[in-house]
């Protein structure tokens, strides 16, 4: 029988504490660095709570986000191959981590096959959102990056659409890899025709986003 997909990049509960044993638990403040990009560390972080963002940058500070991941997640698993820190990660909010060393996990997987599994899936999940960005930046305009953005971070409510974390346009020009400018004559726009708004901080979307800008 085929094992089930993984619904999420979260480790199940018991795979969660098996795994949490062999590591130790920080608390970082907001705006933590805990990987830097070329690092030759190689501890596995788990999320316990809080939220941490993955992004790559170049020697301006101009970033680009790869990721973002909250409880549950984990993050540093590409040092399995012995080489160095392809991406940074910083805490978003106040955060607790897992820290196991690099050995204790090798042989945490060695001992637990369905962890291993676990990695498999959430590796191909990265590469086919990390080929649907590569395949974004290639083909589509700013605009449409953006819309894309918009789409996936929003929830519905109601006949509306509501991004509920507060997300600035510093934030989405990284995700989007534009400039801030470009990303508020955009939301300028949107805004003036009626399609997005703010409420409380969060980004409404109250139709269907146009198909070009």
């Amino acid at each position: 029988m085929c094992a089930a997909p993984i619904a999420d990049d979260r480790l199940p509960q018991p795979l969660l504490e098996a795994i949490a044993r062999r590591g130790g638990v920080r608390s970082f403040p907001a705006n933590a660095i805990l990987i830097n990009e070329g690092d030759t560390t190689d501890s596995l972080y788990i999320v316990l709570t809080g939220r941490v963002k993955a992004y790559s940058s170049d020697e301006h500070g101009r970033e680009v986000i790869l990721g973002e991941h909250g409880p549950g997640e984990y993050l540093g698993e590409l040092s399995l191959d012995y080489q160095e820190r392809s991406a940074s990660v910083k805490t978003l909010e106040p955060t607790t981590c897992c820290i196991v060393p690099g050995a204790d996990l090798r042989q945490f997987m060695a001992e637990h096959p369905d962890f291993a599994l676990h990695l498999t899936h959430k590796l191909i999940h990265m590469v086919r959102r990390l080929t649907g960005q590569v395949k974004s930046l290639a083909l589509q305009d700013v605009y449409e990056r953006v819309a894309r953005v918009l789409n996936e971070l929003s929830v519905s409510q109601g006949e509306q659409r509501v991004i509920p974390r507060r997300l600035t346009q510093r934030d989405i020009a990284e995700r989007v890899g534009s400039s801030r400018e470009m990303v508020n004559r955009i939301m300028k726009d949107l805004t003036s025709g009626g399609y997005v708004s703010l409420r409380d901080g969060h980004i409404v979307i109250h139709k269907k986003l146009p198909s070009a800008w």
